[in-house]
């Protein structure tokens, strides 16, 4: 007999058909149940018409996979760049270089002329591009310092196609930055500048500017890192992104997904891709009105030389951990020295900002005006103190001294793997590093030693004493003049 389903299909019945029908039903039915109960998705509800066997429960909100995305949606960044564009412009700079007169070889030999007698160099104008935003309604544009350095002609191109005419109001070399002063029409649309401190790693940035001078270029990524250091000065604090940066690009705003500028693009790896890097926003406004007001800007100077702590370095200055900012060298007529500060101290915070790498500390004092006061917490062999120090105005760097000779005097060797001898213009003269000892890599020749352990030395005889003395459970401390620079080095002592 064949009986008629409800969906329409034929199933034939045979001897003993309608128990192995029961039995095939209720497999399929707990199948059913078993795949609701694994598979079903984490974002749906559970069901709600199951009419038999208890509801399948979901997994709790709190574990990791339940919870909700941490971006909801897609960035609107089409309305985000229409909203901020206007403000950002593309800028060409020109500059007059003097190139000297090149006397072609063959003009006297075949009778040429030659120049003139009181004709100079030639001058050759070269131009650059560059971007930049404007901050202000004032008209004032903020953009790096080397896209308008030397220029004897600014002109900024606005994004409704307009071109002005500007003046370089002030820059900040040390910083890269420049100010720019529009002339002509100042009522303007400008950006709203944000917290870079407030950035976090892993956020999405936009950035606009004029790479090749193509012209307004819109490129998306993330914040790929913060604080990185490229060597370009005592400053460097930059924030490191993915998103496309290049030539061009200079001065051109680092935008978050708010509408707010969080950098200024200013420099690429160019062996890598996807690696541009952008000066923090919280640069540009610490020294904004100086630059609007005055064309320059002051920092405050303490006066000393400074180096990071290693773990070496503070287990011999018998430090809880390798932080601060370790004083090698003071100016002796700076803030410094009138405050006490001597080499062997560690700067571990400013006005109770602490200091945890040795660059937080030149950022720290360059914030305070001359004049300002500051409280510097200090640590070293002999404990911990504050003192107070009133700073002075850091002035133009000087160029660096001359590197000294290396002695070819030898000596014997010592515990830390070196050779000393005495120089008597310069003194102590490590002449000797054993390529294999423990000093490989921190002391060369040429060094000069200052003092071991904290006590100065005057002799080969002194510095060898003082190393042979020195405990076995900690690193030889050396203070070292070299490339007329003074630094300290912690050489774990060569045991018998």
């Amino acid at each position: 007999m064949a009986h008629s389903s409800s969906n329409g299909r034929r199933i034939r019945g045979t001897r003993g058909g309608g128990a192995r029908i029961a039995a095939r039903v209720l497999v399929a039915a707990l199948a059913a149940a078993l795949v609701a109960a694994l598979g079903c998705k984490r974002d749906e509800p559970a069901s709600e018409t199951r009419t038999t066997g208890a509801p399948v429960a979901l997994p709790s909100a709190t574990a990791p996979f339940a919870a909700a995305p941490v971006l909801p949606g897609t960035p609107d960044v089409p309305s985000l760049v229409a909203a901020v564009r206007p403000a950002v412009v593309n800028i060409t700079s020109e500059s007059e270089v003097e190139r000297p007169n090149v006397v072609d070889p063959f003009e006297f030999f075949f009778g040429r002329r030659g120049p003139r007698s009181g004709e100079g160099d030639q001058v050759i104008k070269r131009r650059a591009l560059g971007s930049g935003f404007i901050v202000d309604g004032l008209g004032h544009v903020a953009t790096n310092a080397h896209v308008v350095a030397g220029a004897t002609a600014v002109r900024v191109k606005l994004s409704d196609g307009r071109e002005l005419p500007a003046k370089v109001r002030g820059t900040d070399e040390r910083l890269d930055l420049a100010v720019l002063e529009l002339q002509g029409d100042k009522n303007l649309p400008f950006v709203a500048l944000g917290s870079s401190d407030a950035v976090r790693v892993g956020e999405y940035v936009v950035a606009i500017g004029n790479p090749f001078g193509l012209g307004d270029t819109v490129t998306m990524g993330i914040v790929s890192a913060k604080g990185r250091e490229l060597g370009a000065g005592p400053y460097d604090d930059f924030i490191q992104t993915d998103a496309s940066i290049n030539p061009g690009n200079s001065g051109g705003p680092l935008f978050d997904l708010r509408g707010q500028v969080i950098g200024i693009n200013t420099a690429i790896n160019p062996a890598g891709q996807g690696i541009g890097f952008a000066i923090p926003i919280d640069s540009l406004r610490e020294v904004l009105p100086q630059l609007i007001a005055t064309g320059h800007v002051q920092r405050g100077r303490l006066g000393v030389v400074i180096q990071p702590v290693d773990a070496t370095l503070a287990k011999s200055l018998g430090l809880p951990k390798p932080a601060g900012a370790l004083v090698s060298d003071v100016d002796p007529s700076s803030p410094a020295a009138k405050a006490g500060l001597a080499p062997g101290d560690v700067i571990v915070a400013v006005d109770g900002a602490p200091i945890e790498q040795a660059h937080d500390l030149p950022r720290q004092i360059a914030r305070r005006k001359p004049g300002t006061s500051v409280k510097l917490e200090v640590s070293s062999r002999k404990g911990t103190r504050t003192v107070s120090a009133a700073l002075d105005e850091l002035g133009d760097e000087g160029a660096a001294p001359s590197k000294p000779e290396p002695q070819r005097s030898r000596g014997d060797k010592q515990a830390v793997g070196v050779s000393l001898a005495q120089d008597p213009r310069r003194g102590v003269v490590v002449t000797d590093v054993d390529p294999g000892g423990p000093a490989a890599g921190l002391l060369e020749a040429g060094d000069v030693i200052l003092d071991v352990d904290g006590t100065a030395v005057k002799t080969a005889r002194d510095a060898a004493d003082r190393i042979k003395k020195a405990p076995l459970d900690r690193p030889v401390l050396f203070r070292v003049a070299r490339e007329g620079k003074t630094r300290f080095v912690a050489v774990a002592r060569q045991t018998p």
